[in-house]
Formats: structure tokens, C-alpha cells, sequence
């Protein structure tokens, strides 16, 4: 009874660990949820081993799995996580590190009702380390398409005017503000706005909808974006999201 409380206290420990890290930054997966999910899989995990001891005869051999039930939390699991992820209205996916980490949740509780408690811990330290420190490393010291954000703008335009004008002044007006934010700030990096796809479509007034997607240095404001593409000539609206 001792070692049940034990392993049921400790996958509780690690769930609210993961949900920490999910709650601070607002994503679907919460404390609640994460702590459920470890503690359920432990708890699971210990039936499953424990009815191998207890419903096994001795000297004699069985077909029964003791990970079996085990098992079946790995793909039970993954239908929980499939409703984290998300498709946005720029088509955009969202939302598969938050069903990572419920996978991971689940794992750590499957290892810690096995009895594998340093394993564990050791685990959910690299999995913080994974999202949290190393990405931020890469933007610092690796290369540069690390340190950009991808955002979506939807232009709408005058009818009846050359489009790729738009697409090189949005651009040419990115390096301007890179220059001005050079001299001022005496920043190494330059501050490019890189247009990486391009869809067109007419509006029922006449009116052409560009829907770009472009990538900023990660430090550039996306209401910077905002403001270089709604002072461009002939452009009537703006709508800029941050994928």
C-alpha cells in the first residue's frame, strides 16, 4: 500500500509539473487535465502489473501480458491529444506540442507505476528542457531562419493594379525599417521581411484579396507589419495574425 501512495503521489508531482508549463503559457493542456491524465496511467499501470502477479499461477506458464493495459493507454491516449490540435482559418496546424506533452503525461505515469522513478524524473526534466530552454538557445546562437516568426496578412486591394508592386514594397519597406533600427540600435542582425507564399483572390467589389505569408525577425512587433503594409499606396485594409 505504501509504494502504491508513493507512485500515485509522484505521477501526480510530474502531471502538475507538465500542467505548470502548459498553464503558464495559456495552452489547452492545464493543470487539471495533465494531473489526470498522469495519475490515471499510473494507476492503470499498476492494475496491470499487479493482476500479473496476482492471477498467475505458479509454476506454471500464462499468456498474460503485464503491460498489457499499459499498452493500451499509449493509443487511448492519442485520440485525448487529437482533440488539442487545432486548424486555423490561415491553415495553419496548431496545438501538436500540447498533444505531445499529454503523451508525455501519460508515459511519465506508465513509468512511474512500473517503478521506474529516477527514469521518470530524469524524463520530465529533459521535456522542460526540450520546450523551453533549448528552442530559446537555437534563436541566440543558431542560425538565422531560427530567430523569425511567421505571420499571415490579408491585404485588400484597389482593383486593377499590379500586385507584385505590393509584394515589393512590403519588402523594400521591411529593409527601410531594418536601416532605421540599425542606426539606432546598432543591431548585427537584419531585420528582412521574407514573403514566403501568395494567394490571390477576387472580391465580390472588384477588390483583390492577398493573402501572404510572410517571416519577420521575432523581435519585429506585428504591429510593425501592420503599419508597413497599411501605409503602402492602394492598399484598403489589413488583417495581420501571428501563426
Amino acid at each position: 500500500m505504501e509504494e502504491f501512495i508513493i507512485k500515485i503521489s509522484l505521477s501526480l508531482l510530474l502531471g502538475l509539473v507538465i500542467g505548470i508549463d502548459r498553464q503558464i503559457k495559456h495552452k489547452p493542456l492545464g493543470l487539471k487535465t495533465s494531473m489526470v491524465i498522469c495519475v490515471a496511467s499510473c494507476l492503470v499501470t499498476i492494475v496491470s502489473v499487479e493482476s500479473f502477479f496476482k492471477y498467475s499461477t505458479e509454476g506454471m506458464t500464462t499468456n498474460m501480458d503485464p503491460m498489457r493495459l499499459a499498452a493500451q493507454i499509449v493509443s487511448g491516449v492519442g485520440f485525448l491529444g487529437a482533440g488539442v490540435i487545432l486548424r486555423r482559418n490561415n491553415d495553419v496546424i496548431s496545438g501538436l506540442t500540447t498533444a505531445a506533452m499529454i503523451w508525455a503525461a501519460s508515459g511519465l505515469g506508465i513509468a512511474i507505476g512500473a517503478g521506474f522513478y529516477l527514469e521518470s524524473f530524469y524524463a520530465v526534466l529533459l521535456i522542460l528542457v526540450s520546450v523551453n530552454i533549448i528552442p530559446t538557445l537555437l534563436k541566440l546562437i543558431g542560425p538565422r531562419t531560427l530567430n523569425q516568426d511567421d505571420i499571415a496578412l490579408k491585404v485588400v486591394m484597389e482593383p486593377n493594379l499590379n500586385m507584385t508592386e505590393l509584394l515589393e514594397a512590403i519588402e523594400h519597406k521591411g529593409k527601410q525599417q531594418a536601416k532605421a533600427s540599425e542606426s539606432k540600435k546598432k543591431k548585427r542582425k537584419k531585420k528582412d521581411i521574407k514573403i514566403r507564399s501568395v494567394k490571390v483572390k477576387d472580391l465580390e467589389d472588384g477588390n483583390q484579396l492577398i493573402d501572404l505569408k510572410i517571416s519577420v525577425p521575432s523581435k519585429m512587433y506585428i504591429t510593425e507589419i501592420y503599419y508597413i503594409t497599411k501605409n503602402i499606396k492602394h492598399v484598403k485594409s489589413v488583417n495581420a495574425e501571428k501563426i
